[in-house]
């Protein structure tokens, strides 16, 4: 048997599967809000399935288990602050972000501000996220096709995005929702039952632990260390690392979108509980496959090839067709990372396209809602497939790292004071989003441009969050104090909203599901 043939049979099937699972969901979809949020009446379960599939990316799926076979166990600390970023999403934000009715980010902070400035600027931001986090989502496509089934890298670059602007064209948020609650689970198991066999074999054959191979990455003291060895530099990097981890997850577009997909709050927050079961349930088995890969794939660390790790050691280990088989599941399981992530993103991205630059009239014209976001969906999708065809290949943890860094720069700070002090001012809000967007947009820029280096101001570029996200705190605060004339009249009305439970009856009109806040 050609060994890439499981490989192209599990890819179409995946995709065969999404298309359908998207079609069938169009049958749900008509009204704009269907299209951008589901008509807020996705339930916890379903949603917490959904939002599994869509968060648990290229990075989640092969750049873990690659980080940990080249730099260690201080790599963990990526699933871990992915996993707790929703721990603090519950408690910060979930619940009043439902509650304050907006579609969009960009909605919430014309909202809570009654700025058309911060709106523009946000929506300019949640663009910038979406294209620098579906970038290595398309070119991790094309590394997975490459690696199993011998296609050209721009094949899967240009396949998944294509399959992604079919279904979200189709039924938007609504068909997206099933097909990315089936992905999670497919995800799960394509990295489970692999796994199960790799560990029978690593017990069999009597290889040495992990912690003491020395043929893949770091010498076994580096690799088993967490904080990247201890000393100044790498001490900074994983404290960076666990803020942009913990704090950027509630400032991605495509995540906070999810929650406004829910009926209420309180199904906001009961959302939350189950992804967290979820996603720390998925965590435990990258890591796996980067400890086995210590042991047996040495070579694709000197190969400069870590990211297929996943892909390439069920080969590696078990030969012949068996082998073979388990490498076609995990494809299944990558490609529909790419997918699904691909479609929360670009749901989210085609949202603010279409309110704020598709949908505006044209002399006379003007698309309606429903063809103003799929005309968003379009650019969404085709500015980042361009950009994976043409700028090199970056590694994908080290890509969606950064898209978290410029979250927890800019959203963080906004949805935090937004939501929890009445102080916040235009002002003050443009001046803190500009400090953390241009802080951590220099850093992304630097790392796209320039291989690591190991003197302090590299070292501060590489993981800026530690700085940036400080800096927009603070420069938020301040400048809202310095110009507190300026706080929105109905701050105190709109501030009750976010705060008051929905079975808590309030004045008429106020708990409106408007974009504008009511």
């Amino acid at each position: 048997m050609n060994e890439a043939l499981p490989g192209v049979v599990a890819v179409v099937v995946v995709t065969v599967a999404t298309l359908a699972i998207g079609t069938w969901g169009l049958r749900f979809s008509r009204t704009t809000s269907d299209f951008m949020v589901a008509s807020r009446t996705v339930r916890p379960r379903l949603n917490a399935s959904a939002i599994g599939g869509e968060y648990l990316s290229a990075a989640s799926f092969l750049g873990i288990a690659g980080l940990v076979l080249v730099r260690g166990t201080e790599m963990m600390w990526y699933p871990v602050g992915w996993t707790a970023g929703y721990l603090v999403l519950l408690v910060l934000v979930a619940a009043p972000l439902r509650r304050s009715g907006a579609y969009t980010l960009s909605d919430f902070a014309e909202a809570r501000l009654q700025s058309r400035r911060v709106r523009a600027l946000c929506s300019v931001i949640v663009v910038l996220i979406g294209w620098l986090y579906l970038l290595p989502q398309f070119q991790g496509a094309g590394i997975t096709l490459q690696a199993t089934i011998g296609a050209p890298r721009w094949f899967g670059e240009v396949v998944v995005p294509a399959v992604v602007l079919v279904n979200v064209l189709a039924g938007g948020m609504r068909s997206i929702t099933f097909v990315q609650a089936f992905q999670y689970w497919l995800k799960l198991t394509a990295l489970l039952l692999p796994l199960l066999a790799l560990l029978i074999v690593w017990l069999g054959d009597g290889a040495p632990h992990p912690v003491d191979a020395t043929g893949a990455g770091p010498d076994p003291t580096a690799w088993a260390l967490p904080l990247a060895g201890g000393d100044g530099q790498g001490l900074y990097l994983t404290c960076s690392l666990i803020v942009a981890t913990f704090l950027g997850t509630m400032g991605l577009p495509h995540v906070v979108v999810r929650f406004y997909t829910n009926p209420d709050g309180r199904a906001a927050r009961r959302t939350t509980l189950v992804v967290l079961t979820l996603l720390g349930l998925f965590y435990l088995l990258p890591p796996a496959y980067g400890a086995l890969g210590r042991v047996y794939a040495d070579a694709l660390v000197r190969e400069g090839r870590s990211d297929v790790l996943v892909l390439e050691l069920p080969r590696i280990m078990i030969p012949g067709l068996a082998g073979d088989l388990l490498t076609a599941l995990v494809t299944a399981g990558a490609f529909a990372a790419f997918l699904s992530t691909s479609s929360g993103l670009a749901i989210a991205v085609a949202g603010v396209l279409g309110q704020d630059v598709t949908g505006r009239p044209v002399g006379a014209r003007r698309l309606s809602g429903v063809a103003a976001f799929r005309a968003g969906c379009v650019i969404a999708i085709a500015v980042p497939c361009l950009l994976a065809l043409l700028v090199p290949g970056v590694g994908v943890a080290r890509a969606v790292g950064l898209a978290f860094a410029v979250a927890a720069s800019t959203f963080c700070p906004l949805l935090v004071l937004g939501i929890w002090w009445r102080g916040l001012t235009t002002a003050g809000a443009i001046a803190g989003l500009l400090v953390g967007a241009g802080g951590s947009g220099a850093a992304v820029l630097w790392n796209l441009s320039t291989p690591p280096g190991d003197r302090w101001g590299s070292v501060l570029l590489q993981q800026p969050a530690a700085w940036s996200v400080p800096a927009a705190f603070v420069t938020m605060w301040l400048v809202s104090v310095a110009t507190r004339a300026r706080v929105p009249v109905d701050v105190h009305r709109f501030m009750v909203r976010l705060h008051t439970p929905e079975q808590v009856p309030l004045e008429r009109g106020q708990l409106s599901d408007s974009p504008a806040g009511g």
